[in-house]
């Protein structure tokens, strides 16, 4: 005998229903078949609801009763030929006087009991059986239908009624060796009590009754008929990634449906692993695919991990005290009373110390369940022994499933490491001693995230996914997207990293999209995108909560700037090139590094020093290796280089910091940099990281622009520079007289740092610095004679642009 299940999306329709015919068919040429189905989906929702309404005295029961009946009457006129409905219209006519009668009785006691709600439930399996009878009675092999309320026998626990397994195990066997059809057709979900009374075996129910006849019968496979192909390694609602496991132990199906897995109802393995009969789990609408075969043993696998799943609405109740310790009974008693309410605990984990205990419930339990325990326990609270009962709702678990975890060091590492650097918060954490799964409580808010998180973890060998968050889309940012869009399929294919850009913002507008902004059209989409500032920019990378986020600042602004804690408080990554941040006061400065170590972020400021050249990578690498720093002396400004490399008296000295703004190479206001501002801020920067606890006023500047240039707009400071013209032709013959160069040159040296134009004579490291090169000699214990070079371009936005794309890839690496 094999024993099939259709669910409720499987006899949803008449077209529906003959997929399930076709595949009964087929099946039944091999051996016999017991063919067990779900309601119409959305039936017994609908058949409960009209027993609220009537109970209620709303009338509009009658109109649900009238939808429900036209339903099943339109499916039987769809299904069977027009010469054989006549029958079974009358029989479904006749059902729907039952269900009214029994309506109208609620509607005049205006009372629902458990025992009614069942009655009412069990007409949607009945009535779908029926159907799929009279749709197969006219096929060539001997069906019979068969009233599952005569063969399975429960308790009168209406709603969710416990099978005695005895008595149906005889009833099933005797009726089934007293009948020699090919093809029985059963009703789900439903059973009796010992008087006879309809009971049902709770939601998902018709999973359970397939078991059950599968394990009295001793049946050859279960196979259990759903809408999608098997089982997944994660809800695939929430996963886009998720992948079909083909086969699964008993345990580990157990285990993925207690905690949420939706495909297979949790009682249902119990009977048919008792009699090691193995559960196919199918597709209606995808026969021909693998789906999922639950045996007794797994089969190995290169993923430790079977599955992840979750289960929502949680509430978690903690008990503590100092009484609590060395007494025994407080487990007993805290459990007793729980189970005196009919509270099923779903998780439990308590302190080594005994201080505490804690468990998970339905969240719909928690106000009994609270009454209960303050109760059991109002002695020892009215003495403090006891605190009152702690509630926190609004929470969710999450397992990892897995027989391979077993004895498997490093799992439990690894899922609390991803969880905790995408700032994801674990309440309780509880692990059975079969080592079949981790189970970790946290905020509902963060379910998707955590699943998506360590699905990339323990599944993803394609890809790693970094969600991308980009404020500024000027010269630099306009770049970075380019290059965004060009090494997207190169970072994919040989870095296994795919970078999406999920929000844009300028200083009007915000650009999202979850599933990825268009990088080839960003321009024409962001214009066209709703006004926001930055505050609405940042709420929204926090509401998005996706995991792995990076926000990029390329941008030259205060405002910006002072985002950064807020995003490094939710673990989400910074990757800054605007200057801002890093050279303001030292406390702020290190309160932005605190925090992305306390909340497993990355901070990462590379081009705010040298453009894309890798200066304060090298400075971190030579510090964490021991080494120390002696002396820096540097040129890091590819606009004063290029400014004093251009210059030489014949165009005028504005002309020439005008053709270093138009190439991109000056701040918007160029006397950032010509006034030495940016190189203090960069030279701060360094000693920073070197260690030393710098303030801007520490560092002096000997400015070579005269103090009118700084008075009044850009257009004036343009203007005074015309003027001054005579000043810095000077400045140029006294250097040229020596047979040097100009250089604007940063030292940091014994704790103190400095900046000005100095004169470089021939044999200088600095004197052949050409355009707008960078160079920064790093004098150390390990180099102290002949520094360490860095050389190269310092300004100009494809390579800030470059420098900043490899500070993303940095954050991914992690």
């Amino acid at each position: 005998m094999q024993v099939l299940k259709f669910g409720g999306s499987s006899v949803a329709t008449a077209a529906n229903i003959n997929k399930v015919v076709a595949i009964v068919l087929l099946a039944v040429k091999k051996e016999p078949v017991l063919l067990v189905v779900s309601a119409l989906s959305g039936v017994t929702d609908a058949l409960l609801q009209t027993g609220k309404y009537a109970e209620t005295g709303n009338e509009d029961y009658k109109i649900v009763l009238k939808e429900l009946e036209q339903k099943h009457l339109n499916t039987v006129r769809e299904l069977l030929p027009i010469q054989q409905q006549s029958a079974t219209l009358s029989l479904v006519k006749q059902k729907f006087n039952e269900l009214e009668g029994i309506a109208d009785g609620v509607f005049l006691l205006g009372e629902l009991s458990n025992r009614t709600k069942d009655r009412l439930a069990s007409y949607g399996e009945i009535l779908s059986s029926l159907i799929i009878a009279a749709k197969v009675n006219s096929v060539p092999f001997v069906q019979q239908w068969v009233d599952s309320r005569l063969l399975i026998c429960t308790n009168a626990n209406y709603g969710n009624a416990t099978v005695d397994f005895i008595v149906s195990n005889q009833n099933i066997q005797q009726f089934f060796s007293n009948n020699l059809a090919q093809l029985y057709i059963a009703p789900g979900f439903i059973a009796a009590d010992a008087n006879h009374n309809t009971t049902t075996l709770g939601r998902g129910g018709s999973d359970y009754t397939s078991a059950i006849y599968a394990a009295a019968l001793k049946a050859s496979v279960l196979e259990i008929w759903t809408d999608v192909s098997g089982m997944m390694t994660a809800d695939p609602r929430l996963v886009n990634n998720a992948k079909p496991i083909q086969q699964i132990s008993y345990q580990e199906a157990m285990e993925l449906s207690h905690f949420g897995a939706k495909i297979i109802y949790p009682p249902t393995i119990q009977p048919v692993m008792a009699q090691n009969i193995p559960v196919w789990i199918k597709n209606t609408f995808a026969p021909n695919e693998h789906g999922t075969l639950v045996e007794n043993t797994s089969a190995i696998s290169n993923n430790i991990i079977r599955g992840i799943s979750s289960i929502n609405k949680i509430s978690l109740l903690s008990l503590e005290g100092t009484g609590m310790i060395g007494i025994p009974g407080f487990s007993k008693r805290l459990f007793e009373a729980l189970a005196n309410e009919t509270v099923n605990v779903i998780l439990i984990t308590q302190s080594s110390s005994e201080h505490s205990i804690c468990v998970g419930i339905n969240e719909v339990d928690t106000d009994k369940a609270k009454q209960a325990i303050d109760h059991a326990f109002s002695y020892e609270i009215s003495y403090g022994k006891v605190e009152p009962l702690k509630v926190e709702t609004g929470l969710s678990i999450v397992a990892l499933v897995g027989e391979q975890m077993k004895s498997h060091p490093g799992i439990s590492g690894k899922m609390f490491g991803v969880l905790g650097r995408n700032g994801i918060n674990v309440r309780a954490i509880a692990q059975g001693s079969s080592e079949k799964n981790i189970s970790a409580v946290l905020s509902s808010i963060d379910v998707q995230k955590a699943i998506n998180v360590l699905h990339e973890e323990f599944f993803e060998t394609t890809f790693k996914q970094l969600n991308v968050f980009i404020a500024g889309t000027g010269n630099v940012g306009s770049k970075l997207l380019m290059q965004l869009n060009k090494q997207f399929n190169y970072l994919q294919e040989h870095l296994r990293l795919q970078i999406r850009v999920i929000g844009l913002a300028n200083s009007k507008n915000i650009l999202l999209n979850e599933e990825g902004v268009d990088l080839a059209n960003w321009k024409e989409t962001l214009l066209a995108s709703p006004n926001g500032s930055i505050q609405d920019f940042v709420l929204a990378i926090k509401n998005l909560n996706l995991r792995n986020s990076v926000f990029v600042d390329v941008t030259a602004n205060a405002t910006v700037a002072g985002v950064y804690a807020h995003l490094l408080e939710k673990s989400i990554s910074v990757v800054a090139c605007n200057k801002i941040a890093c050279s303001s006061s030292y406390a702020s400065y290190q309160q932005l590094k605190s925090l992305a170590r306390e909340f497993n972020a990355l901070f990462l400021f590379e081009t705010n020093v040298g453009a894309g050249l890798p200066v304060i990578g090298t400075l971190n690498d030579l510090l964490r290796s021991g080494d120390q720093v002696k002396k820096i002396q540097a040129v890091l400004s590819g606009t004063l280089n290029f400014v004093f490399n251009n210059y030489n008296g014949t165009l005028p000295f504005a002309q020439v910091v005008q053709e270093a703004q138009n190439e991109g190479y000056t701040e918007p206001d160029p006397r950032l940099d010509l006034g030495g501002t940016d190189v203090m801020r960069k030279i701060m920067i360094l000693a920073r990281e070197a260690g030393k606890q710098l303030e801007m006023e520490d560092i002096s500047n000997e400015y070579f622009l005269p103090a009118k240039c700084f008075e009044g707009s850009v257009a004036d400071f343009y203007a005074e520079m015309e003027k001054q013209e005579p000043h810095f032709k000077a400045i140029y013959d006294a250097a040229a007289a020596k047979g040097c160069k100009l250089k604007f040159v940063a030292t940091y040296e014994n704790g103190k740092a400095a900046v000005g134009l100095q004169h470089i004579p021939v044999d200088s490291d600095f004197y052949h610095l050409y355009g707008k090169d960078n160079l920064v000699l790093f004098f150390t214990e390990r180099y102290p004679e002949q520094p360490l070079v860095i050389k190269g371009a310092g300004a100009g936005a494809e390579v800030t642009a470059s420098g900043v794309f490899a500070d993303i890839i940095r954050v991914a690496r992690v």
